[in-house]
C-alpha cells in the first residue's frame, strides 16, 4: 500500500508539474513578445498597443490575449475572443494586483491559465494590464482521468488487502493443523499418527504426505533401533548363559569338562560373530565401511565359494547348473561373503537329500546370480522382512533343529552388499517347495576386442575352471 500510494503521487505530480511549467512557459513567451511594443493611452484613457498582425490574428489557437486599463475596462482583445459569448468579461478578475500573477480561472465549462502582467507608460506610471490566458481543458481532463485510475487503483489494492486479510487464516489453518499434530507426536513420542490434509493437490498437500513418509521411515527406524536392543539383549544373554553355566559346573566339579569347553568355545564363537556381524553393519550404516573394488571374475569366485561349501558337513548336494563368463567392478572379499551367507543358508534350511542348485547368467548388462533349494520354504506374509535385522522366520524354532542357529544378519549382510555394488536381491519362495535367492549385479562394460585380438579370445575362451560345469557332491555326516 505504501508503495503504491509513493507510485501515485508521483504519476499524479511529475506529469501535472511538467505540464504546467510547459504552459506557464508559453504564457511569458507570448506575453514577452506582446509587451515588446509600443504602448500608449489614448486621451479617452483606452490603452493601445502597436502590435504586428500577426500577433492578434488568433482566431484559431487556444490562447487568447486582452488588454485592461486600471478601472478594468477592456482596451484590446484578440480576435478570437470575438467568438466567446458578449458577456465574457476579464480573462481573470483577480489579476488586477499590481503584479504579474499566474491563476487558473474557470469560465463557465472552460478552465484557463490566465497570467496577468502590469503595463507602464514611458514615466513608469501603471496604465493597465495585460492578461494572456490558456485553454487548459484537455489537461484538465487528462488530470480528472489520472485522478479516476488512481483511486480504482487503490481502491483495488485496498480490497486485495483485505481479500488477503479474510482469506489468510483459513489459507495457513492446514499448517496449523499440522503444526498442532506434530507438537502432540513429539509430546507423546506416538510417531504412529500423521499430520491430515494428505489429499490436497497443492503445496500444502505434497508437504503433508512428505511429512507423513517422513514419519512412516522414523518410526520404521525406532521400532527397528528397539528390536535390534531387544534382539542383541537376548542374543547375548544364551551364550552368556551358558558360559556362566559351565563355568560354575566346572568350578564346583573342580576340574577342566572338556564336554564344557567346548560348550564355551561354541558359545564364544557365535558371540565373536554377533559383535561382528553387528559391527559390519554398524560400519556400513555410517559410511565407514569402503570397498575395495578391481576387476573381479564371478565364474571363478563362483567355483572358489563351490569349492569351501563342500567342506560342510551337510547331506546336501550343492550343484552348479550354469555358469556365464562374467566380469565386474567389485570388492572379492565381500562378494565371496555375499555368496557364503545365501550358499550357507541355503544348505542350513535345507532337509538332508535336498539339493542346492547354483546357476549364474548375463542378460542386458546384468550379472543374474541364483541359489536354489529345496528347503522348508518362506511364508508370504514373512518374505518382506526377511533382511530385516535379528528376523528369523521360524522364532520358535530351537537351534538344535538347525544344526546351527544363526543370529538373523547373515540376509541383512547380504543384501547390504548387492546394494553397495549397484544390484540388490530379489527372493521368491514356495512353503514346502523351497526358495530361491536372485543376485543381481552390475556386468563390467569392456571395450570390444581389435580384430587382431578376436583370435587370442578365442583361443583362451575355454578355462580350465569351466570344466567342473557339472561337477556336484553329496557328502553325509558319516563321511
Amino acid at each position: 500500500m505504501v508503495a503504491f500510494v509513493l507510485f501515485a503521487a508521483i504519476v499524479y505530480l511529475l506529469p501535472r508539474s511538467r505540464i504546467n511549467a510547459e504552459v506557464d512557459t508559453d504564457l511569458h513567451t507570448l506575453a514577452a513578445e506582446l509587451r515588446s511594443a509600443e504602448v500608449f493611452t489614448e486621451p479617452d484613457g483606452t490603452v493601445r498597443l502597436g502590435i504586428a498582425a500577426d500577433l492578434d490574428n488568433l482566431e484559431t489557437a487556444a490562447s487568447f490575449f486582452m488588454v485592461v486599463d486600471t478601472e478594468g475596462d477592456i482596451s484590446l482583445r484578440s480576435q478570437n475572443m470575438g467568438t466567446l459569448p458578449p458577456d465574457f468579461g476579464l480573462l481573470d478578475e483577480n489579476g488586477l494586483q499590481g503584479e504579474e500573477t499566474l491563476n487558473y480561472v474557470i469560465q463557465g465549462d472552460s478552465t484557463m491559465r490566465v497570467l496577468s502582467s502590469p503595463l507602464y507608460d514611458n514615466k513608469e506610471r501603471l496604465i493597465g494590464y495585460l492578461q494572456v490566458g490558456r485553454l487548459v481543458d484537455s489537461i484538465e481532463s487528462f488530470n480528472r482521468f489520472l485522478v479516476i485510475a488512481l483511486f480504482v487503483g487503490f481502491a483495488g489494492a485496498s480490497a486485495s488487502l483485505f481479500l488477503a486479510v479474510l482469506l489468510t487464516p483459513s489459507s495457513f489453518k492446514p499448517l496449523e493443523d499440522m503444526a498442532a499434530v506434530t507438537r502432540q507426536i513429539t509430546n507423546a513420542d506416538d510417531l504412529s499418527r500423521r499430520v491430515p490434509n494428505t489429499e490436497r493437490t497443492d503445496e500444502i498437500g505434497v508437504l503433508a504426505r512428505s511429512f507423513n513418509q517422513l514419519l512412516e521411515r522414523l518410526e520404521r527406524l525406532f521400532q527397528t533401533q528397539q528390536r535390534l536392543l531387544a534382539d542383541v539383549s537376548h542374543e547375548l544373554r544364551t551364550p552368556l548363559t551358558a558360559i556362566r553355566g559351565n563355568v560354575d559346573l566346572m568350578r564346583r566339579m573342580g576340574d577342566a569338562d572338556p564336554e564344557s569347553l567346548e560348550i564355551i568355545q561354541e558359545e564364544i564363537e557365535r558371540m565373536t560373530r554377533l559383535v561382528g556381524d553387528l559391527l559390519l553393519l554398524a560400519r556400513a550404516d555410517a559410511g565407514g565401511l569402503p570397498l575395495e573394488k578391481k576387476k573381479v571374475e564371478l565364474d571363478n569366485l563362483l567355483f572358489e565359494v563351490y569349492r569351501q561349501v563342500r567342506l560342510l558337513e551337510k547331506s546336501v548336494e550343492v550343484k552348479v547348473t550354469e555358469v556365464d563368463q562374467v566380469c565386474m567392478m567389485g570388492d572379492v572379499d565381500r562378494l565371496k561373503q555375499l555368496l557364503l551367507n545365501l550358499i550357507s543358508n541355503a544348505i542350513k534350511y535345507t532337509p538332508d537329500g535336498g539339493t542346492v542348485d547354483v546357476s549364474l547368467s548375463k542378460k542386458n548388462g546384468w550379472a543374474y546370480l541364483k541359489i536354489s533349494d529345496t528347503g522348508m520354504g518362506i511364508p508370504a506374509e514373512d518374505l518382506p522382512y526377511i533382511f530385516d535385522r535379528f528376523y528369523r522366520v521360524d522364532k520358535a524354532r530351537a537351534r538344535a533343529q538347525s544344526g546351527q542357529g544363526g543370529a538373523g544378519l547373515g540376509l541383512a549382510i547380504a543384501k547390504w552388499i548387492a546394494q553397495a555394488h549397484g544390484g540388490n536381491i530379489d527372493v521368491t519362495s514356495q512353503v514346502g517347495e523351497g526358495t530361491t535367492f536372485t543376485i543381481i549385479l552390475p556386468v563390467l562394460v569392456e571395450p570390444k576386442p581389435t580384430p587382431m585380438d578376436s583370435t587370442a579370445d578365442e583361443l583362451t575362451k575355454t578355462r580350465p575352471g569351466l570344466r567342473a560345469l557339472g561337477a556336484s557332491f553329496r557328502r553325509s555326516s558319516s563321511s
